[in-house]
């Protein structure tokens, strides 16, 4: 369990009420022995995320209040992390969501810093009631994985490093594990995976682990691990690649599910598949107007090498195919689209199987964890024709990217029992309550809470 927790029994606690802006007059007066005439000199108005601290009258602090504002933020407790004097608090009144204010308060703890080695102390909570701190510990500790993994900049984070970042979870887990590399990707067939890494310095590969009980039900996760976007040689302008060490954000959250599901000893067979690149620049790098083979044997025209990301996961749904899964997962950071329609903080989700959409919807409200269900819409599919090879890899006249994107994968998968395909967006663009700007983790605790239901863990 993360060290900021402790339970009733460890510690007396300073105590910190939550309260909706609504519901601030009927504090005060209900605490007029406990600050409440601080509340009203000070000019509180319990707006979310704000902390008031209350004087005891000698110097010391009697407590807090936490702004709730209109209640709609579960985590708006990670303002407590950063806001609260080092010590331990306990949280008073019932809670609707105890879980999840204990995990907000355990995100506002995060901290990236690997470069500037500024750390800091936190305070600590008592856990409310009925929270398993140990699982809001494994959430929480997943996240920051994936924080971590985007917010590295890609001289340390290339397709060797996420390669490791990959193989030390699997390792941890006794996963079996094993790394495709270079020209190797050719001889064992994963051209588009090769294509668009040959151009870079260090060397495009596979990564692929599988861990849990051979005759389990099958759940493979694939996940995007583009380290760096260039566009290659549709290039982008500067101001477009100042984010794209984040455009390995699908790896890194497919990493974090792995986790969840290997630590929460979930009852499936779980395979894991990252194709690792950087689309890079060079005299080596493919072309628009190329025509390449995929794994599964179609051919695919280049109508733009900055829609390379949908290439590598071709090669790696194909394989991923093969073995039939009962649930087949992949996230990538795929298109601007995805977020001129919906923003950064609702990524789209995409699946012809109407149960497990349902399945999500629920979970992604049930555990304030926001997807938004997008259509696989058939017409549209025409839109990536080619004229000489079998698929054109960019949809004509620039609509419904996210949309055409989808369908683009969905070509390369026919076996699996399910599909699922996420656009996330991996980044926070404005800071919130134990949600810094930065990588961020999106659907996996919902996906969790899916896979948990379905599958129960071992006995």
């Amino acid at each position: 369990m993360l060290d900021i927790f402790v339970t009733k029994k460890d510690a007396a606690a300073t105590p910190v009420w939550p309260v909706r802006g609504s519901e601030l007059t009927a504090w005060t007066a209900e605490h007029a022995g406990a600050g409440a005439a601080w509340v009203e000199t000070s000019g509180f108005k319990a707006e979310a995320g704000k902390v008031l601290l209350l004087p005891d009258g000698s110097g010391g602090l009697s407590g807090a209040i936490l702004g709730l504002g209109d209640g709609s933020d579960p985590f708006v407790t990670g303002a407590l992390a950063t806001t609260l004097p080092v010590q331990t608090y306990r949280l008073v009144g019932t809670l609707a969501a105890a879980d999840k204010a204990a995990l907000g308060f355990a995100l506002g703890t995060y901290g990236f810093t690997r470069y500037s080695g500024k750390t800091r102390e936190y305070p600590r909570l008592v856990l409310p009631d009925g929270v398993d701190g140990e699982e809001v510990s494994r959430i929480a500790r997943a996240i920051f994985l994936v924080r971590d993994l985007i917010n590295t900049p890609t001289n340390d984070m290339s397709p060797a490093d996420l390669a490791e970042a990959a193989l030390s979870l699997a390792r941890a887990y006794e996963a079996k594990a094993s790394v495709i590399e270079g020209d190797e990707l050719m001889a064992r067939n994963y051209p588009l995976i090769h294509a668009v890494g040959r151009a870079a310095a260090v060397a495009p590969r596979l990564i692929d682990f599988t861990w849990g009980r051979a005759d389990a039900p099958k759940v493979t996760l694939v996940g995007k691990g583009v380290c760096f976007d260039t566009g290659g040689l549709d290039l982008k302008p500067s101001s477009a690649m100042l984010l794209m060490k984040k455009d390995m954000g699908g790896a890194a959250n497919v990493l974090a599910l792995a986790a969840l599901v290997m630590g929460g000893k979930l009852d499936i067979r779980l395979r894991v598949l990252i194709p690792a690149v950087e689309n890079s620049v060079s005299g080596d790098a493919f072309r628009p107007g190329d025509i390449l083979k995929s794994r599964k044997g179609l051919t695919v025209e280049i109508g733009n090498t900055d829609a390379e990301g949908r290439l590598v996961l071709a090669d790696a749904l194909a394989e991923a195919d093969t073995e039939t899964p009962d649930i087949l997962i992949d996230m990538a950071t795929l298109t601007g689209a995805a977020r001129t329609a919906l923003g950064p903080d609702l990524p789209p989700f995409y699946t012809d199987d109407d149960v497990l959409a349902a399945e999500i919807a629920d979970a992604a409200a049930s555990e304030a964890d926001p997807l938004w269900r997008m259509p696989l819409w058939q017409p549209y599919d025409g839109w990536m024709d080619s004229k000489i090879a079998d698929v054109n890899n960019a949809g004509e006249g620039g609509f419904a990217g996210s949309i055409t994107a989808a369908l683009f994968l969905r070509r390369f998968v026919g076996n699996a029992k399910a599909w699922v395909h996420f656009d996330v967006y991996g980044w926070a663009p404005k800071a919130k309550p134990g949600r810094p700007v930065g990588g961020e983790a999106q659907a996996i605790r919902a996906l969790y809470a899916v896979l948990k239901r379905r599958f129960g863990t071992r006995g």
